[in-house]
């Protein structure tokens, strides 16, 4: 089973045009039944983005993406994980000794909380954490 990092998400958002290597994480995911599950902590940063891009101005990008988040958010409806309180408990024992990507941490603590692979570009993030990693981006 796997937490897909805000970064993957974003990917898949190109569609065809996404990294093959994420492309094939997700095909092979459906085809073998292997659940994907998202972060709320990623959804937040999927929505920063939306509001970053709207604070700019290009209101039509925005609502673009403002769709296709909301897609994200009802596809993924019954998989996307709470920081709950359990994961905070988590969330401040990673951050010590270091606390940098305390987003990132979050995500890990969910992650390790529900025994799951955390499928990211940005391994560097999550491997003081403990938790298994899949990077998609790699051959």
């Amino acid at each position: 089973m796997y937490l897909a990092d805000t970064d993957v998400i974003s990917e898949s958002r190109k569609a065809s045009g996404a990294d093959a290597g994420v492309r094939r994480f997700f095909r092979e995911a459906v085809s073998l039944d292997h659940p994907v599950y998202v972060s709320a902590i990623s959804i937040g940063e999927l929505r920063r983005g939306v509001e970053m891009i709207r604070y700019r101005g290009d209101r039509i990008q925005a609502a673009k993406l403002e769709r296709w988040l909301n897609r994200v958010v009802q596809d993924y409806a019954e998989s996307i994980l709470a920081f709950d309180a359990d994961s905070a408990q988590v969330w401040g024992r990673l951050r010590v000794p270091h606390h940098e990507n305390a987003l990132d941490k979050q995500i890990a603590a969910a992650a390790l909380i529900h025994d799951l692979t955390v499928v990211t570009r940005n391994v560097a993030h999550f491997e003081s954490t403990g938790v298994r990693l899949l990077n998609p981006f790699e051959g």
